[in-house]
Formats: C-alpha cells, structure tokens, sequence
C-alpha cells in the first residue's frame, strides 16, 4: 500500500481546490486497510496544508495540544479524542505540539460486508470530533489495539476479523455521535436526506436514480441535490452511483454471479455498458476485481505517504 496526492489543476472538477490524498491499494493487490500510530503511518498523518482523502481515517488522539481543522471548523485539541474524516472533507493540522495516537485508514471496500457503516461514517463526519471519557476512551484503545495486533500478525482470516472489529469501533462511535448529530440536523432537510440514503441502502436497482429518490420523497431533483449535499458533502448523482458499484463488488466477492447476472442484479442490462462504467468509477474490470479478490500480498505498510525527494 502506498500514498499518492492528486495535486490542484489535475482535471478531477471535486478536487481541484486542495490537494487530494489517495490510499493506493487496488484491489486485488494489497488490503485497504491499515492502522498505526502517527509516526507509523507517516507525514500526511500531521499534514499542517488542507488536503482531502478519498478514504476514511479514524483517529484515537491520546496527547497533544493544537487543533485539528476539519471543512473551516477549527476543533482544539483536549485528548482523549476519538475523530472522524470521511471522503471528501478538507482538514489539517494548525500548531499541532505532542501529537499521539493511533489513526485507522480505510476505503469503502473494506465495508462490503457492513455497507450500513457508511451512512454511519457520514453522519459522524457531520460531528467529527468527539471527546472521550475515561471510559469510552478504554473501550476505543482496547479495539484499537486489537485491531493493530491483527494487522500486524496477519494471521489466516485477519481480513475478516479486522472487518468485524472496524464494524464494532464504527458502531460505537456512532453511538458515542449520535446525539450531537441529531442536534446539529434537525429539521426537514435532514430528514430528507435521510430518507435518500434510506431508499439508496434498500438495494433496488429501479431506486438507484436520482429523479426516482425526489419522487418517492416528494421533492425536487434540484432541492434533494442540495440537501444531501449539504448533509453529506456529496452529490446525489454521486452516492447513487457508488451504491451501484458497492453492490456489484458485494456481489462480485460473495457470489458465483456471472459478470452479466451481477450488470443485471444492479440495474444495468447491458453488460458491456456495466464493464465501462465499473472501470470508469474503480480503475479496474469486474473481471480483474473478482480475480483478485483472494490474492494476498503483503498488506502492512511503511508509511502512507512519504516526503518527496527534492528534485
């Protein structure tokens, strides 16, 4: 596994503003996954300039003083912390002094089998930054801990285990944010774009269109847009076309499905049309992603993202 930074002017339209950190692990290579310490990870785990990520990272800050910058909103550091950052957001770290603790990295293929913790993540991200009691913060060391020693062991079925326990923390914290979030929703547009993501997780390929989400809700396709966008920091268009291509890796991974069964298990009749579009929306074909579904390489890493050499 390896770091790269999708730099601004690249042509990607969402990431042009900030620099956008990518965990490189294509399937069917290298887990998406990894968990470590600050140092461990490395020095986008401190990055003081804004950046974006494409995937989730969980952090159990422990020590130090600073803040901690998520989309604008400055969050002081009083540890013990649990923190949230989900595809998408901008954040960094301003005067961040002593900073300790572990940091959990993960793509969206790593829930295939826990797909509801999405929705989960995203709402944390709403609260992002959550101050932990004595107790809590025992409870999130001692997963977090165990989720270190599985990676670091890789035992047989380390995968599956590290899933479970990823699933059981994102609970939790979801549990530990709940309350803040609901406080900071409320209202209609909440409930509509909780209604959206509602209707995207029931898995029916004919509610897989944004103008068929506005009309069950009974809403336009220009207001519910704006309202999960600002609820989610995604666009509809977006998280319709990422419930698809969940699906079809679910269904890829877990079932004997051939590549045209799995285009039409997920609403696309034309089989070739689905090959383009899971390639244009994951960099590689249905067939290469259901191939290496089982290769295992060596799935630690050194770091995230080293410096750059100068040139």
């Amino acid at each position: 596994m390896r770091g790269t930074t999708v730099l601004p002017g690249s042509g990607d339209e969402e990431e042009a503003a900030f620099p956008t950190h990518r965990l490189a692990v294509p399937m069917p290579n290298v887990l998406p996954f990894a968990v470590g310490t600050f140092d461990t990870i490395g020095p986008m785990s401190r990055a003081v300039f804004p950046h974006r990520h494409t995937f989730y990272e969980i952090l159990h800050v422990t020590g130090g003083t600073g803040r901690h910058v998520i989309d604008l909103t400055p969050w002081e550091l009083r540890p013990p912390h649990l923190g949230v950052i989900v595809p998408g957001q901008v954040h960094h770290w301003e005067d961040a002094v002593g900073l300790d603790g572990a940091v959990v990295l993960f793509t969206e293929d790593f829930l295939l089998d826990h797909p509801g913790d999405a929705d989960a993540l995203r709402r944390l991200g709403e609260r992002p930054w959550l101050r932990l009691d004595e107790h809590e913060h025992r409870r999130v060391g001692r997963l977090v801990a165990e989720l270190d020693e599985e990676y670091r062991r890789g035992a047989e079925g380390f995968a599956s285990v590290l899933a479970a326990l990823l699933h059981v923390l994102v609970v939790r914290a979801a549990r530990l944010g709940a309350g803040e979030s609901r406080a900071a929703g409320g209202g209609r547009t909440r409930a509509v774009a909780e209604e959206f993501l509602r209707l995207l997780r029931r898995n029916e390929p004919a509610l897989w269109s944004v103008g068929v989400c506005a009309d069950r809700i009974g809403v336009t396709p220009g207001y519910l847009a704006e309202v999960v966008k600002a609820a989610t920091g995604r666009t509809p268009g977006g998280l319709v076309r990422e419930a698809r291509v969940h699906e079809a890796k679910r269904l890829l991974a877990r079932t004997d499905l051939t590549v045209r069964q799995v285009a039409a298990r997920v609403g696309l009749a034309d089989a070739a049309y689905f090959c383009r579009f899971f390639r244009r929306e994951t960099g590689i074909s249905p067939g290469d992603f259901r191939r290496g579904v089982d290769i295992h390489h060596d799935h630690r890493i050194e770091s995230i993202a080293r410096p750059a050499r100068p040139a």
